[in-house]
């Protein structure tokens, strides 16, 4: 998957949940819960443009775990909505929860191999 396919689906995610956001009921739990999402939701998508410029491995690896928390954060909150029965259509949250599942494992796998990459880099600097 390339760049442009891995931010659609970012923002595709954003969408998905802002469906299921926007049809909320009007309560305290609720809106938190709504408003929680709005943000982690959100985030992912906005970050991942962030890791088009780091400017070092490092950085890079920084920016790519603040779309992995995001998105872990995001994936609780949508599985707190559901056990809670305020969004009364199953299809949405099926859909935001495997979607979220999916990019959490993509970018767990990225974050990781980012990291090992820097640390071999880390290590041949220090041989030199």
């Amino acid at each position: 998957m390339n760049r442009k396919e891995l931010e659609e689906r970012l923002i595709e995610f954003a969408v998905i949940s802002a469906e299921i956001i926007n049809r909320m009921p009007n309560n305290k739990f609720a809106n938190h819960l709504a408003n929680q999402l709005v943000r982690s939701c959100t985030s992912p998508a906005l970050n991942y443009g962030e890791t088009q410029g780091a400017e070092s491995t490092k950085d890079f690896v920084h920016k790519m775990s603040v779309v992995l928390k995001e998105l872990r954060e995001s994936l609780n909150c949508l599985k707190i909505i559901k056990r809670t029965r305020y969004y009364h259509s199953e299809s949405p949250i099926h859909e935001a929860l495997s979607e979220c599942d999916e990019l959490v494992a993509i970018f767990y796998k990225s974050v990781q191999t980012a990291s090992n990459r820097n640390n071999a880099t880390d290590r041949k600097s220090l041989h030199r």
